[in-house]
């Protein structure tokens, strides 16, 4: 592939001729060209409807059907893909209002566990690209491309270009790139032309794209925040470019310098690779509200179970146990407990959350509940001997023998008295899982 052409086909990277519509090559529409190019080595990627695209992907029916990914009647919107986002769902809308919009949306419970496996698989495709890797989320990440040109024989354009072919054809999924010369307008350009969409954002360009853009499209500027600024009567990005620093600083303090260079596309910020985990939490939102102990100590124990098997699997052990709780009001709790020795038990993080749920349960209706571990560390020191608990040695071994027949016959080949209910038959999450 030469780099001297103005531009590529994004199907079968050819280069594209000037002025030409469509590939010569292959025929395809979707030719990419800029100014800049083959200069710039900033991406942003992000995933297309994440959650939604991988429950279609393993279920072709659902190919041409609104999805909705989300926790049930008393959650919200996780992901819907774009089927269902034109008839107006959005991320983190109330799922009855979600319903509202779209009545005939099929409705799928996250399965977590699932989307970080093919995150994982994700995050080590962006690695074969560079070691500059900075994850925003399962879903995104900021990568940084230069020097790479020798590895891969091409362009940072280029390299990004065959990425996005490897995902489709490995993982069946599809991506969004935004390329440029800085993290912030390499983010704003992956959010164009989605879904699998490739926007470039060049330098030479960056003030007058800016210029009549909202606000709100600066990193940091959020609708409180929106809401101030349009009082004052600045409601686009170009009002900020003709302002002064002092100005901004004197009116805004220190975010007033991040205005003043953002809005000149001015952004120095480097991709810092992986960031280290800080904690590992399951959490789960109730049909109905419930203030009895024994119920919340049944999801407790389920959240727990999960949060362990995540632990394990990523490697880590935890100092300290964080419970998590939502009344109905959507007042939210917090309550946390230092350990002696940090754990990656299922026993111990259960055991825990229970003592700190005990003094929550006085009446009080919760619509949520969760259990999490942080102050991570390395498994190896994990869960020592206990002198004054000798019976801890025996729960520590048949929590492994539970894992491994898990491991083997699924998550619901052994369950604890908490998962089931009185009556013998299995608790179902809120979800329906």
């Amino acid at each position: 592939m030469t780099s001297k052409a103005n531009g590529f086909c994004r199907d079968c990277l050819a280069p594209a001729a000037a002025g030409a519509r469509r590939c010569a090559t292959c025929g395809s529409p979707r030719l990419l060209r800029h100014e800049e190019l083959f200069t710039l080595s900033i991406a942003h990627i992000d995933c297309d409807a994440f959650y939604a695209a991988i429950e279609k992907r393993d279920d072709p029916s659902l190919a041409d059907k609104p999805v909705i990914i989300g926790g049930g009647k008393r959650g919200v919107v996780s992901t819907a893909c774009y089927i269902a986002r034109i008839r107006g769902v959005k991320s983190a809308m109330p799922m009855f209002k979600a319903l509202e919009a779209c009545p005939e949306a099929i409705v799928i419970a996250p399965n977590m566990e699932k989307y970080s496996a093919v995150g994982r698989q994700l995050r080590q495709m962006m690695f074969d690209l560079t070691p500059l890797v900075e994850p925003l989320s399962i879903d995104e990440a900021f990568l940084d491309l230069s020097g790479t040109e020798r590895l891969h024989k091409a362009t940072p354009a280029e390299t990004l270009a065959r990425f996005a072919i490897r995902v489709e054809k490995e993982l069946g999924i599809t991506i969004s790139i935004g390329l440029s010369y800085c993290k912030f307008l390499a983010k704003i350009a992956s959010d164009f032309q989605k879904p699998r969409g490739f926007s470039v954002i060049g330098e030479k360009e960056a003030m007058t794209f800016l210029a009549d853009k909202p606000v709100g499209m600066i990193w940091g500027v959020g609708k409180a925040f929106t809401e101030t600024l349009k009082r004052d009567g600045l409601t686009t990005i170009g009002q900020f470019q003709q302002m002064e620093k002092n100005e901004l600083l004197r009116r805004y303090g220190t975010i007033g310098q991040r205005l003043y260079h953002l809005a000149r596309g001015e952004d120095t910020r480097s991709v810092k690779p992986e960031r280290a985990t800080k904690s590992i939490s399951n959490e789960t939102t109730f049909f109905t509200d419930i203030s009895d102990f024994e119920t919340l100590a049944g999801h407790l124990r389920r959240l727990s179970e999960k949060t362990a098997r995540r632990a394990k699997a990523a490697g880590f052990a935890g100092h300290a146990v964080t419970l998590k709780l939502k009344t109905a009001d959507f007042k939210t709790r917090t309550r946390s407990r230092h350990l002696e020795a940090p754990t990656q038990l299922a026993d111990r993080i259960f055991a825990t959350g229970l003592s700190l749920l005990k003094n929550e349960t006085d009446g009080t209706k919760f619509r949520l509940i969760g259990i999490g571990i942080s102050e991570l560390c390395d498994p190896a020191i994990a869960d020592p001997p206990d002198l004054v608990d000798p019976k801890a040695a025996r729960r520590k071994a048949a929590e492994s023998a539970m894992d491994a027949l898990r491991d083997k016959f699924g998550l619901s080949a052994v369950e604890t008295g908490y998962t089931f209910r009185p009556d013998g038959k299995k608790k179902k999450d809120e979800d329906g899982r």
